[in-house]
Order: structure tokens, then sequence, then C-alpha cells
């Protein structure tokens, strides 16, 4: 069924959950005001309907392919990329996340008590996320930058060599997909109960796009940028024949 002003607040979101993110910027509720049309839900706000429609639609599809040729770029570029793409993404999200979290599993936990575990993974994998961006952005992506711009001797307060944070780096990588692989296992691989709230069904496709954002996101770090930049400290690094 094509989507118009007529659909309903509720029926856009089930269709389609990352829709919500639409209505949570505009102050929209889709959850207990998911009965309302969006003509009506728009009105009461003071919004044209037609406009929010289109901004809907715009945010389909709801998983654009990542095909930047990242193997192309340099290491500055990367960790450029790196820290305007998913940085971003992650410091957006996991607030957002931590509510609805937080939200389902207080209101619905004794009918799906598995979200009252998803909360207890969620928690401490945000505030590890948090930290391990900012050892990125204040210590590990200014020495790779350094690396690639010949400063020679940038990583002497890490041993001597990023090899050091790259290691803590990848370490906190392998903690950060094992909780979400064990999120992914306790929601069923995000699949929401038959009598699922709009709120609920929002956040399991939250949760859905976070691991795979992840998954784009230690891609190009573990596979890409560590070995390259490993590779250059290497060379600047060998002695001269």
């Amino acid at each position: 069924m094509a989507a118009s002003t007529q659909t309903t607040v509720g029926q856009l979101v089930v269709e389609r959950p990352s829709r919500s993110r639409v209505f949570e910027e505009l102050g929209i509720d889709y959850c207990c005001g998911g009965r309302k049309s969006l003509a009506d839900a728009c009105r009461s706000r003071g919004l044209d309907p037609d406009t929010v429609l289109q901004a809907l639609l715009g945010n389909e599809p709801a998983e654009p392919a990542d095909t930047a040729d990242v193997s192309s770029l340099s290491l500055s570029d990367l960790c450029d990329l790196v820290e305007t793409r998913h940085h971003a993404y992650l410091k957006r999200e996991l607030p957002r996340l931590q509510f609805m979290v937080e939200r389902v599993a207080s209101v619905h936990g004794d009918h799906s008590p598995w979200m009252r575990e998803v909360a207890t993974v969620f928690s401490p994998l945000h505030e590890e996320l948090a930290a391990h961006m900012q050892k990125e952005e204040r210590v590990l992506f200014p020495l790779i930058r350094a690396i690639e711009a010949g400063q020679t001797g940038a990583a002497q307060h890490c041993g001597g060599t990023i090899a050091h944070p790259i290691r803590a780096m990848e370490y906190e990588h392998d903690s950060a997909g094992d909780a979400l692989h064990r999120i992914r296992d306790l929601t069923g691989s995000y699949t929401p109960p038959a009598n699922a709230c709009n709120t609920f069904r929002a956040v399991l496709d939250g949760l859905r796009e976070l691991e795979l954002d992840m998954h784009r996101h230690i891609h190009k770090e573990n596979n890409v940028l560590f070995p390259r930049a490993l590779e250059l400290e290497g060379r600047a690094d060998a002695p001269l024949e």
C-alpha cells in the first residue's frame, strides 16, 4: 500500500521502522498517537503533511549501500571518513537507543523479559564505544595522520609503535562485536513480538542498523586502516641501505 498523508502514523512506522527518526525529529508521537493519520498528526504540530511525507519517503532506503572504495583513500582521509560517518552516527544514535532500550525494557519487560537483558548488555556497550571513539580521535588517529605526514617518532609515547594502541582498539572491537552478537541472539535477530508497539519495533530496527553500521565501521579499521598504518610505520622505521 502506497504511503499517503491519510496513512496512519503508526502504520507508516510498522511498514518501515526507520521512519521513526523523522517523526522523532519533528516531535510527532508515532506510538501512543499512532492511530492519527499523517495529515492530522502534522496539523496538530503546525506542519505541512505533504512536506513531511516527502521527508519520510526521502528517508528510504533505510540502508544505503556503503560503496566507497576506501582502499583508494589516504590514511588521513580514511580516518576522516570513519569519524564523519561512523563516529558521528554512533554519537547521534547511541543516546537515542539507550533511552529507547531502557523505556521498552521498563514498559514491556514483564512480557518480554529478554529486553531487560538487552538493556544490561547495551548500557556498557554504549559506555565502551563512547570511550573507544575518544581514544581513536585523540590518540590513534592523530598518530596515524602524523606518520603519514612523515613525522618520525610520532608514536614514541605509545611504546615506540602504533601497534600497541591498534591492538587495544582491535580488542575493543571484538568486545563490541560480542555484545552486538548477544543482543542479536536475545532479540531473535531483532524480531518484534506479534503485539509489539511501534516504539518496540523502532528500537529493534535501530539495534539492527547499529550492528550493520558497526560491521562496516570495524571492517574499515581492522581490514584497511590498521594494516596500512602498520605497514607505513614499518617502512618509515626501516633502516636505509
